[in-house]
């Protein structure tokens, strides 16, 4: 467990505290209530998006690599009353049968995996035929010239936000890796750093 990783989790719901009041939460309200039958999310850190599940969602898997994020999920799940299973497994390895979910969830989570391309490839490999990705990335601009400071300054964002990439073309890689989009909105994470804003809200199927 690094201590840049206690210090990123102690942290996170407050520095994302205002981001969510502006808009976030909303998205995240929103896209949640297309969640229905088996549903798993990766990289769930403090456990933001528990709150927006309905009761269409059957069984919930909630998947979190990192220790001092775990602890706090398993924290906050002890408050709401609802049955999750935590896997502390990363978004590249998950630890369940192929072809056995309906829905994946991922919000603000393509960002910081170490390996994109493998990491979509297991959530296509998890999903049923038809099954929906549901997600919330932020992404590179299509702005060119925040895009290119995205480019200059993508190193220091790592070191800052624990190993996030602000210029990833993350809508690019999810059509890529199997997925058929079916619903795209763009936005800004409001009340967030200038690198970080280009926001996408969006749901994929696997094709």
């Amino acid at each position: 467990m690094s201590l840049s990783g206690r210090f990123f989790a102690a942290i996170y719901d407050k520095a994302l505290a205002g981001t969510e009041k502006a808009g976030l939460g909303a998205h995240r309200k929103t896209l949640l209530s297309a969640a229905a039958g088996r549903v798993i999310e990766i990289g769930a850190g403090t456990g933001a998006n528990l709150p927006y599940y309905s009761d269409a969602v059957d069984e919930l898997v909630i998947c979190e690599p990192e220790e001092p994020m775990s602890r706090r999920l398993e924290r906050k799940l002890a408050s709401i009353g609802r049955k999750v299973r935590v896997e502390r497994a990363p978004a590249e390895n998950l630890p369940v049968d192929k072809e056995s979910f309906d829905v994946v969830v991922s919000t603000l989570v393509l960002c910081t995996v170490g390996d994109p391309r493998r990491a979509l490839a297991e959530l296509r490999r998890v999903l049923k035929p038809g099954g929906r990705l549901l997600f919330i990335e932020h992404v590179r601009a299509e702005d060119p010239g925040l895009a290119r400071w995205q480019d200059r300054l993508n190193f220091l964002n790592k070191g800052i936000a624990h190993g996030c990439n602000c210029n990833r073309n993350t809508v690019e890689q999810i059509t890529a890796a199997g997925f058929k989009l079916i619903k795209l909105d763009r936005d800004r994470l409001r009340k967030a750093p200038p690198l970080v804003r280009p926001l996408v809200v969006g749901i994929a199927v696997r094709s």
